[in-house]
């Protein structure tokens, strides 16, 4: 498995892992464009993806700018096998390369995705608006 910074070429299968995922789905992929993702990884952020045999199975993208963490999404067929936790660890080197301040994120509650993150040491901050779980973590935890 091959982790790597994420490229501009890459978005079509960033965008077709993200639609294969069971939970946290978008109701309406529209919501988010290539030029989107183009934004996140040009302008707002970096992000890495993790390849096998040149088929993306799983990415991850942080925003500096809103100081969050934009994407995490695993193919299901490779979920389990630490790709995941592969690419939130090199998501969070990188951000707190870039600044100390704190780094959040929200997922659906009761979702593999929000167990996931509290393994991780993320803090449960409350929830949004639209009842998603918000996390936050700081540098060095």
């Amino acid at each position: 498995m091959l982790i790597r910074e994420a490229q501009l070429s890459d978005i079509p299968q960033l965008m077709q892992v993200r639609l294969a995922v069971r939970e946290n789905r978008l109701s309406d992929p529209a919501r988010v464009p290539a030029e989107a993702y183009v934004d996140y990884l040009t302008r707002r952020g970096r992000g890495w993806v993790a390849e096998e045999a040149g088929r993306i199975v799983g990415f991850a993208i942080a925003d500096v700018q809103d100081h969050s963490v934009w994407a995490l999404f695993l193919d299901p067929d490779y979920e389990g096998q630490g790709i995941g936790k592969t690419l939130h660890d090199q998501l969070l080197t990188w951000y707190f390369q870039q600044t100390t301040h704190p780094i959040w994120l929200s997922t659906g509650p009761g979702t593999r995705a929000e167990e996931f993150y509290r393994r991780r040491g993320w803090r449960e901050t409350g929830r949004t608006k639209s009842g998603e779980v918000r996390f936050e973590r700081t540098a060095g935890e």
